[in-house]
Formats: C-alpha cells, sequence, structure tokens
C-alpha cells in the first residue's frame, strides 16, 4: 500500500512541476528536482530504488521515443557531425574526466571514475528544450542535439557498462571488451530492428484478417521498447541499443501509413503523457534520494582526506568546469574540421564565431538519461562487498545534472539570442508539389467514388453536385498557389484570418453543444462524438 501512495505521490508532484514551472519561470527540471526534496523531507515514505527495475522501467520507452520521432532526414544529413559527437566526444570525455575524477579522488578507484564519466557523457535535448523555451533553439542545433542525445545516450551507457565490469571482475582487456563491444552493439541493433519488424508485420496481418483495433495498437506500442529490450539483454546484447533501433524502425515502419488517423491521434497522445511522466518522475526521484545521496557522499568524502562536506561542491564545479572544457575542445575541433571538408569540396562555407560554440558547448545539458543510469550502479562487488564510492559518485553526478541546468538556463538564452546558423534547406517547393499531388490523387478519388456511389440512383445529381464542391476546393489549392513573395505574403494573411474565422466557429459549435447536453437535449455518446470531432478541427486550424 504504501509503495502505491509514493508512487501516486511523485506522479502527483510531476503535475504540479509543471504548473510551478509556468509560475516561477524556473527550468522544469529543476522544479521536479526541489519538489523531490519536499518530498524526502516530508512524510512521504523514501523510495528504496533497484537499479535493474529502475533501468528496465524508464529507459527502454525514452530512447525508443526518441528513436521513433527525430527526424530521420535531418539525421542523415548531418550524421559527421553527430556521430562526431555522440562517439567521439563521449570516448574522450570517458578517458579525459575519468583519470580527471581519480585525480581529484584518488579513493575513486578508476574503474568507478570511468564510469562516473561514462556516464555523464550522455546530454539530454529535453531538458535543454526546457531551459530554452523562451529563446527558442535554431531547428537545425536542435536536430543535432537530438541526434547527438540518440545516440550517445547508448555509447555512453554501454562504456559505463565495460566500467563497472572491469570493477567488478577486477580485469580488463582491450580486445576482449572490443570484441564485446561489436557483439553488444550490432546484436542490440539487429535484435532492435528485428522485433520492431516482426511486430509490425504481425500486427498488420491481424489488421487486415479482423480490422484495426485502436486501443490494442497503443498498447503494443507501449510494450514493444521492453520487449526489445528484454530480448537483447536475454542475448547479452545492448538492450540499449535495441530500443534505439526499434524506435528508428518504428519510425521507418510508421512510413507506409498503415494505421488509422485516429490511431495515430491517440498515441501521440498518451505517448506524450508518457514521455511527460517518465521525465518527470525521474528528476522527482533525483530530489527525493539527494538527502540520503549527500548523507552517504559526506561519509566517503572523508575516505579522500578531507574533512569537510563543503569538498562536495568542489568536486561538483571542478567536474564541471572539466565537461565543459572537454566539450567545448571539442566542439570547436569538430567544427574546425567540418569548415575544412567543405573548403576542399569547393563550398564556400559560413563563417562561425565563438557564440555557435559556445552554445553547442553549454546545450550538454545533462538529465534524466545519466541518473537513470548512474542509479544501476551495483551496491556490491562479486565477493559480496560494497561497490566502492557508489554514493559519492551518485552525488557527484546528481550534482553535474543540476549544476549544468542551472548553468545552462542562466547562460544559454543570451548566447542563442540572435544566433544565426546554416539555413535548413528549404522544402517549400517539395511540399507545394505533394499538396498538389496529394489534391490530384483526391480529385480521382472522388470522381470515381461518385461514379460508384450515383451509378441506378434517381437523385444521381446530388451526388455530382456534391462531388464538383468538393472538388472545386481541390483544384482551387492546385491552381491557387502563389509565385510572388508579395503574393505568399498576402496568401499567409487570408489563411491566418481564416484559420482564426475557422476557430470561432468550432468554438461556437463546441460551446452550443455542451450547452444541449447540459440541458439533456442531446444524448450524452452523441454530444461526446460531436465534441472529438471539434478538438480535432480545433488542433488542426491552430497548428
Amino acid at each position: 500500500m504504501e509503495a502505491i501512495v509514493t508512487i501516486l505521490t511523485l506522479l502527483l508532484a510531476v503535475i504540479v512541476s509543471g504548473s510551478l514551472a509556468r509560475f516561477t519561470r524556473l527550468p522544469l527540471p529543476l522544479v521536479q528536482i526541489a519538489l523531490g526534496v519536499v518530498l524526502a523531507l516530508s512524510f512521504v515514505k523514501t523510495v528504496e530504488l533497484k537499479p535493474e527495475i529502475f533501468f528496465l522501467l524508464f529507459l527502454p520507452p525514452l530512447l525508443f521515443l526518441d528513436g521513433w520521432r527525430i527526424p530521420k532526414t535531418a539525421l542523415f544529413r548531418d550524421r559527421t557531425v553527430i556521430l562526431e559527437l555522440s562517439l567521439g566526444l563521449v570516448v574522450m570525455t570517458v578517458i579525459g574526466a575519468g583519470f580527471l575524477i581519480h585525480w581529484l579522488i584518488p579513493a575513486m578507484p578508476l574503474p568507478v571514475a570511468f564510469a562516473l564519466a561514462a556516464v555523464v557523457s550522455p546530454t539530454d535535448p529535453i531538458a535543454v528544450s526546457a531551459i530554452a523555451d523562451r529563446t527558442p533553439i535554431p531547428k537545425r542545433m536542435l536536430h543535432i542535439l537530438e541526434g547527438e542525445s540518440l545516440l550517445n545516450d547508448a555509447s555512453g551507457l554501454v562504456c559505463m557498462r565495460f566500467a563497472v565490469a572491469a570493477m567488478l571482475t577486477g580485469s580488463f582487456s582491450l580486445s576482449e571488451a572490443f570484441l564485446t563491444f561489436l557483439w553488444m552493439a550490432l546484436g542490440g541493433v539487429a535484435i532492435g530492428v528485428c522485433v520492431t519488424w516482426a511486430v509490425t508485420r504481425v500486427k498488420q496481418w491481424v489488421t487486415d484478417s479482423l480490422g484495426e483495433d485502436t486501443s490494442a495498437q497503443i498498447l503494443i506500442s507501449l510494450l514493444m521498447p521492453f520487449g526489445a529490450y528484454l530480448v537483447a539483454e536475454h542475448f547479452h546484447c545492448s538492450g540499449i541499443l535495441a530500443a534505439v533501433a526499434a524506435g528508428v524502425t518504428m519510425g521507418l515502419a510508421e512510413q507506409a501509413g498503415l494505421a488509422l488517423g485516429v490511431t495515430r491521434v491517440h498515441r501521440a497522445a498518451v505517448w506524450d503523457t508518457v514521455q511527460f511522466a517518465a521525465n518527470g518522475v525521474i528528476f522527482v526521484l533525483l530530489g527525493e534520494q539527494l538527502p540520503g545521496i549527500v548523507a552517504g557522499a559526506s561519509k566517503t568524502v572523508l575516505l579522500t582526506g578531507h574533512h569537510g562536506p563543503w569538498w562536495l561542491a568542489v568536486y561538483v564545479l571542478l567536474i564541471n568546469v572539466g565537461l565543459a572544457a572537454l566539450r567545448f575542445a571539442w566542439v570547436w575541433t569538430s567544427l574546425r574540421w567540418t569548415l575544412f571538408r567543405a573548403a576542399r569540396r569547393g563550398e564556400r562555407p559560413l563563417k562561425m564565431g565563438w557564440r555557435l560554440v559556445m552554445a553547442m558547448s553549454l546545450a550538454g545539458v545533462r538529465g534524466a538519461i545519466t541518473l537513470a543510469g548512474v542509479l544501476t550502479l551495483p551496491f556490491t562487488l562479486n565477493n559480496g562487498a560494497a561497490f566502492p564510492a557508489r554514493d559519492l559518485a551518485i552525488f557527484l553526478a546528481a550534482g553535474v545534472i543540476v549544476v549544468s541546468l542551472v548553468v545552462a538556463s542562466v547562460a544559454l538564452p543570451g548566447v542563442l539570442k540572435g544566433l544565426a546558423l546554416p539555413p535548413e534547406p528549404s522544402r517549400q517547393a517539395e511540399e507545394d508539389s505533394a499538396r498538389g499531388a496529394a489534391a490530384e490523387a483526391a480529385i480521382r478519388a472522388i470522381e470515381a467514388a461518385q461514379h460508384a456511389m450515383a451509378e441506378g440512383r434517381a437523385d444521381a445529381d446530388v451526388y455530382t453536385e456534391t462531388a464538383a464542391r468538393i472538388m472545386a476546393l481541390y483544384r482551387q489549392r492546385i491552381e491557387g498557389r502563389p509565385e510572388s513573395p508579395e503574393a505568399k505574403a498576402i496568401s499567409r494573411e487570408v489563411e491566418r484570418i481564416e484559420r482564426q474565422l475557422r476557430l470561432a466557429g468550432v468554438r461556437a459549435e463546441r460551446d452550443e453543444v455542451f450547452r444541449l447536453g447540459r440541458d439533456r437535449a442531446l444524448d450524452e455518446e452523441a454530444a461526446a462524438r460531436i465534441i472529438r470531432e471539434l478538438d480535432l478541427l480545433e488542433a488542426r486550424y491552430s497548428a
């Protein structure tokens, strides 16, 4: 019973955090951490986290959703930069920050220092978006950050597992680690792809035979990342990469457009809720665990030869400075290398100043994945002894998350303001062509349907008039695309006015339906159905 109350309390804290963040104008993750601290100091029973369960519950759905929703075109276009950040930077961070942490804290064994460095290497674009919502991140930078986060989650957590294994076994072989990494990486990706492909095929066969059940489709999508993760772990492959690969494959499979529109609408709403709840609970748990983590770390710091808990703050600040310096150096080097290659190809690259490098460096905010990873550190070694400096490692990772969030929330909006990036390639011509092609296909389908429906009927002229009226709208779309900038501006203004008028009409319709429902002049089921239709229209015109 206490566990259920605790879970409900955590979810309530996530709900309250949204309103508090809007009221205080603070980044949402910081508000959630503060609420977690309040819960820890209250009557609510402290959560005892089991690493394996925590890892399984939170990471697969978050990584799956990142892979599912990331723009595949943008990921492929900036693949070189993304790979440099997600692989090269992670390796440099593990080595550089690992030795720095071991030098700062000799009592922390080197494998544990490497594990801590690995777990703080992944970045969190959700935290960055929460910080920069008042100063929007340029779209191309956000795509790069999303791609980096998608891959460095996997690479960082895989490196952490190698470091933990070295600590548990007391040995490390580079060649063996390389082969194990290949098996884990390739096997994880293959399993993720295969699980999604198999589930999609079976699901489509059932749908073709029996029809589509929206609720079942949503539940299948929720179970898919856990299935991919568990199968991969069973074969000693990377469940992390399996979840990522499953999400990417899901995104590609969805391009076939086989699911019903209502399924996609409902499923998107469910996944948005899962993402909000999972990320929120992780940050609330971080705050809820902080008092205990600080207490345990204060005892551990005595092993380093220091006698004051304020040294914990010194460690956190120095580690953050080291991580920022490593990221700044790597981003600067990667940017110069990209410009050099562009010049070798005969291109004329745009000049990019220090603000771009600084923005990309500040955007390296740590978040949910770092916390989820560090909490999976084992409690004991293989011989039953306590895992060395576990509480200290968790505290340092939590400190890195909090400090990176605070620094980015203060500095990032100012650096981003007015920052110019190479623009996204214009897709307007492709979009116009696609809209025209879609309208032509709709006209052909309407003509065929009208002939089939009206054949042999006495009221065939009704079908003909209705079809003509609908096709006129599509022809207007085909023929009415303006070409000149002035015409485009006029068209945008007309579209804006039309949307406002349509929204006014939809809202008036909905108010009247609600009134009829309150007066019992309309059946509840009919009212709910009409309200749903009007809500979808409002969402369409508000987009």
